[in-house]
């Protein structure tokens, strides 16, 4: 929530009601006492399931990351895991928040816990007929997650376990268009004789001509998902912008590096888990934050690379 203003123009006052104005004197007295967001702090959240082998890299990336560490939060959401990861977190708390110098201390270090049974085995991963269910599973931890670690920060940084690389100015970077919602485009290395690069984020896209009419044809309940060639849905991914394009108004996000307004979250908007324009998860919050009249941008030459997994 911003401010309560205590002032307002002639001009406004002249447009409210009796009962506006009532509400405006009733709240006069209580304007300095309001709690604004603590200015430039960033709540970093990474819902994590069998991630103990990225979690290294994880935490180099953030301590490499030109950012203070007091002005940053990290809650992470641990589903479903078998491995070590929820003992590994705790450890790199513990170091961090008790054992470390006291200028390498994170804000808050808060580690949930909430499991949903979701067996699906690696190898079934990314077929398409198990994303719906999927891709469900993944709004409620993300809804779970931002629902009970978000308090006064005025960001909120969706970042995967499994990043390699990005650049350690990116909050900064990022902050500085000063979008609602912003996603950079998300690679991965892949090598076909020499070490190439291909997008690895294809839920960040905008609507065409032709993908808006095969979704006329749809009914209300039809879920759209990418990546499946035998299933086009003829959106426009950031790998196809022109050089000249390098900030573009996007339908859909991904949630590999996403930062948002916080003020966003707190009006309600979150991941929907059920079809909403034909998309749940992190392109439902794409199409739901739209729809509520805030900013969606990508940046389509602003890279980041995930693992090749």
């Amino acid at each position: 929530m911003g401010p309560v203003r205590s002032t307002w123009s002639k001009s406004e006052l002249d447009t409210f009601s009796d009962e506006s104005r009532k509400i405006l004197q009733n709240n006069k007295d209580l304007a300095e006492q309001t709690i604004d967001p603590d200015n430039d702090s960033i709540l970093i959240l990474t819902p994590m399931k069998n991630s103990a082998g990225y979690i290294p890299k994880y935490f180099e990336l953030i301590d490499s990351l030109a950012y203070p560490h007091d002005k940053l939060s990290l809650a992470f959401l641990v589903s479903d895991s078998t491995d070590k990861t929820q003992q590994l977190l705790i450890d790199a708390k513990r170091r961090y928040q008790e054992l470390g110098p006291v200028e390498k201390r994170f804000k808050r270090f808060d580690i949930y816990r909430q499991d949903f049974f979701n067996a699906l085995p690696q190898e079934k991963r990314h077929l398409r007929e198990n994303q719906r269910n999927r891709r469900i599973i993944m709004a409620r931890a993300r809804n779970y997650l931002w629902t009970r670690a978000l308090e006064d920060e005025q960001w909120v940084a969706w970042i995967d376990s499994d990043l390699a690389s990005y650049p350690r100015t990116i909050m900064r970077d990022l902050m500085a268009y000063d979008k609602d919602v912003i996603v950079p485009n998300c690679m991965f290395p892949f090598r076909n004789g020499n070490l190439n690069y291909r997008i690895y984020d294809f839920n960040a896209w905008q609507e065409t001509p032709e993908s808006l009419a095969m979704i006329a044809k749809l009914k209300e309940d039809d879920f759209l998902v990418e990546g499946y060639s035998s299933h086009p849905t003829h959106r426009k991914h950031l790998d196809k912008f022109d050089k000249n394009e390098t900030l573009v108004p996007l339908d859909g996000v991904g949630g590999t590096f996403t930062l948002v307004k916080a003020h966003v979250h707190r009006s309600g908007v979150g991941f929907p888990t059920w079809i909403f324009q034909h998309q749940v998860e992190t392109e439902g919050f794409g199409k739901l934050a739209n729809a509520n009249g805030f900013s969606v941008f990508g940046l389509p030459h602003y890279n980041i690379h995930h693992v090749n997994n």
